[in-house]
């Protein structure tokens, strides 16, 4: 499950683990013009850690979820070499 909520500065994604009796902490991830963050809290050391990627690094992580084991670069559309 998940949820989508529109804040003044960022588009705000929650995703809810309702799988395996095991069950993961939520996640959060905001998007704004920026950057994206992904938080999760960690009962381990009770705090809420946080990954902070550029727009280029969130594409790349985007097109790398479709592509096989290798090393790519991801080049500007109409770019040849």
């Amino acid at each position: 499950m998940f949820t989508i909520e529109h804040d003044f500065d960022a588009t705000v994604i929650t995703l809810v683990d309702e799988g395996s009796p095991h069950l993961e902490e939520d996640v959060t991830i905001q998007a704004f013009d920026e950057c994206v963050t992904i938080e999760q809290y960690d009962p381990r050391k009770d705090e809420v850690c946080k990954i902070i990627l550029s727009n280029v690094q969130l594409r790349e992580l985007a097109a790398a979820l479709n592509l096989p084991e290798g090393v790519y670069r991801m080049r500007p559309r109409g770019e040849k070499g």
